[in-house]
């Protein structure tokens, strides 16, 4: 019993041991149990039974066969196939340097030109003038077909297909009625910028101011009226020029011609030059210089400008100065400045060629002229109120 008690226990504590050992045992102490550094690590060998061979990295070859691997780091050969860089050349085997890598013609770098890049010319941006120049015999090409270039206009032709079908004399007639109406032409134009009724303390009157041209762009015969008088009195004076008008700009003209007055005091007539045109700011301005043949000198400048408050209603502002050399008491003109005019019109444009318009005006005559409009029993100032219409055709 004591035996068989002492080999129970002996079992047990042998059951215990055997764990504990295995778990602090050192397996390098093992014969064949040594474990391999880093170092000493055999390299991967394929599976024997589906042995695998890696194919060796193909460079990227370009149609000429020339490797397009580059040295340069900030160009990959990723990124160089993409467009997005170009790759620094490599000198080949025999130490000469690779051609630059743009626009290949298999196997041949197209030749670098400066107003069209490789890299843009890859993308389809331009063509190298190189490119270009072998495509064919350019020398019958004209027009939208001649290369860029800073070279002279080819001449005009001189025979004209029409006239293999039609009458060369009948298709002379057409081209010539065709260069007259593309700005040959000659235009008649009449126009009345001022024809009112004016409402004036203790005597209403009425007002005209118009202006007819026949001619083209450059050259024009002018004729210009304006007068003015009272109801039931007639007439108070009128004046007429007949000018000769050449365009000297884009938006002025000169004019030279006389001038004619006429009315209840002595007629004059003026030899006349002057001006018209349009100034900046889309002022229209005109002036002139009359000398009449009593030898008396005379001036005057105006202008108007036309403020659009919409596209029918136009607020038109307006003044007039005139000047005098010497006093002429026949006429009533005193040296200096004589006279001045200014005033304000509202019209609203029914069409282009017809508006009606409201407004008022004051005229003034100042110096001499105003001591001989009293002694004559006139007044030297007066405030109109307005009404007339604009037209044109």
């Amino acid at each position: 019993m004591i035996r068989a008690s002492l080999f129970l226990a002996g079992t047990a504590a042998l059951a215990f041991a055997v764990p504990a050992t295995a778990q602090s045992m050192d397996h390098s102490s093992m014969p064949g149990m040594t474990m391999p550094t880093e170092a000493e690590k055999p390299a991967a060998k394929p599976h024997a039974a589906h042995p695998r061979t890696e194919p060796a990295p193909m460079p990227k070859m370009d149609h000429g066969g020339m490797d397009m691997k580059s040295k340069d780091a900030s160009c990959t050969p990723e990124h160089a196939a993409m467009g997005h860089c170009t790759p620094d050349a490599e000198p080949d085997a025999s130490g000469a340097q690779m051609p630059e890598m743009g626009v290949m013609d298999h196997g041949t770098a197209a030749p670098s030109d400066p107003d069209c890049p490789p890299e843009h010319a890859k993308m389809g941006h331009c063509t190298p003038k190189e490119a270009t120049a072998g495509t064919g015999d350019m020398s019958g090409a004209s027009g939208t077909d001649l290369p860029p270039g800073d070279a002279a206009a080819p001449a005009p032709p001189s025979d004209w297909y029409a006239d293999r079908i039609f009458r060369k004399a009948e298709m002379e007639h057409s081209r010539h009625a065709m260069m007259e109406e593309n700005g040959a032409q000659k235009i008649a134009f009449i126009s009345f910028n001022l024809a009112e009724y004016q409402a004036r303390k203790g005597h209403d009157g009425f007002r005209w101011d118009g202006e007819a041209w026949y001619g083209g762009d450059i050259n024009r015969l002018t004729i210009k009226s304006e007068g003015e008088g009272v109801f039931g009195e007639g007439i108070e004076g009128t004046e007429t020029q007949l000018l000769y008008s050449r365009a000297v700009g884009p938006y002025f003209n000169a004019q030279a011609g006389i001038r004619q007055d006429l009315g209840p005091g002595p007629d004059r007539t003026y030899a006349t030059i002057g001006f018209e045109g349009l100034a900046p700011f889309w002022f229209e301005v005109e002036g002139a210089l009359f000398l009449s043949h009593k030898g008396d000198l005379h001036g005057r400048l105006e202008g108007h400008y036309d403020q659009r408050i919409t596209q029918k209603l136009i607020l038109q502002p307006m003044a007039e100065v005139n000047f005098a050399l010497q006093d002429v008491p026949e006429i009533g003109v005193g040296s200096g400045l004589s006279d001045m005019e200014l005033g304000l019109r509202l019209r609203y444009e029914v069409v282009k060629e017809f508006a009606p318009y409201v407004g008022v005006e004051w005229a003034r005559k100042v110096g001499d002229t105003a001591r001989f409009a009293r002694a004559a029993g006139e007044d030297a100032d007066s405030v109109s109120f307005v009404m007339g219409v604009r037209t044109w055709f």
